[in-house]
């Protein structure tokens, strides 16, 4: 674990480092991808999201949610990021939904600089956003 001082604008200069971002958010699609066939199904996708434990807890505390409400919600999740309804997911929806998402943290974040505590994850799109700004600071 790691800790980094972050804001809404370190996120959104992530996002709009469009090579950079482009590039994290494939690395995290092709490790998702476990059987390689360049899309994300329904089981993958929720492995990703049930190995990141969003719904399982409320701020780091389990919580106990029947079976077919997890199923419901990550159905849904994967609903949204299946813009096309193909039934899978393909790079280009799942940067589309991640840059969404990215963007509504920075939003959240606003512009007061936060400690935020990040497991070490080499995936995690908000490491590489932090990482990013601390390049920056360090080359200045």
């Amino acid at each position: 674990m790691g800790v980094v001082i972050i804001d809404g604008t370190t996120v959104r200069d992530f996002v709009a480092d469009d090579t950079r971002f482009t590039n994290s958010v494939n690395d995290q699609f092709s490790s998702l991808d476990l059987n390689n066939d360049g899309v994300l199904s329904r089981a993958e996708l929720r492995k990703a999201f049930e190995s990141m434990r969003l719904i399982e807890t409320h701020f780091g505390i389990d919580v106990s949610t029947p079976p077919e409400q997890l199923t419901r919600l990550y159905d849904s999740v994967f609903d949204t990021f299946d813009g096309d309804r193909s039934g899978t997911v393909d790079r280009d929806e799942f940067k589309s939904e991640m840059k969404k998402i990215m963007l509504a943290i920075a939003d959240g974040l606003g512009s007061s600089p936060i400690q935020m505590v990040l497991e070490d994850d080499s995936q995690s799109l908000l490491q590489k956003a932090a990482d990013l700004e601390a390049s920056k600071n360090a080359a200045a």
